[in-house]
């Protein structure tokens, strides 16, 4: 198993008005040059968590932090009109808290950051703030 000492959160940067399914994500990813999604998770504006990535397999969501972090991605991230915000649906906000509660169980000393969060990171993903999880 490997050490996780980190949660990154992430959005898709995608527009909340249109519909992007982990098969777009999977594809933008190997455009990308991945060998698949580089999240561990996909959570759908419907609510709907993907395993996307094996927890035992490092991921390719935050450089310099992946070998000992999980990375979630929620759908969405942009207004209507392509700005950064906080588009998360009811269900998405939900499937994440039940996410996160059962992380911390599997690892709970493991810190949870937005990507944002990072250093060296210039963007505003997830676009919103992550410290009400950080008390989890």
């Amino acid at each position: 198993m490997r050490t996780i000492n980190l949660i990154v959160i992430h959005c898709s940067a995608t527009r909340c008005d249109k519909d992007f399914p982990v098969e777009a994500l999977e594809a933008c990813h190997r455009a990308r040059g991945f060998n698949g999604i580089g999240y561990h998770y996909y959570i759908t504006k419907d609510g709907q968590l993907h395993l996307t990535r094996s927890e035992e397999v490092q991921g390719a969501h935050a450089k310099r932090y992946n070998k000992n972090s999980i990375g979630i991605c929620y759908e969405g991230g942009l207004d209507e009109k392509g700005k950064p915000a906080d588009t998360r649906t009811p269900a998405q906000k939900r499937t994440l808290l039940a996410l996160l509660k059962s992380l911390r169980v599997d690892f709970p000393d493991a810190e949870i950051l937005g990507h944002r969060d990072l250093p060296w990171v210039k963007k505003a993903c997830p676009c919103f703030d992550v410290t009400e999880y950080q008390i989890l």
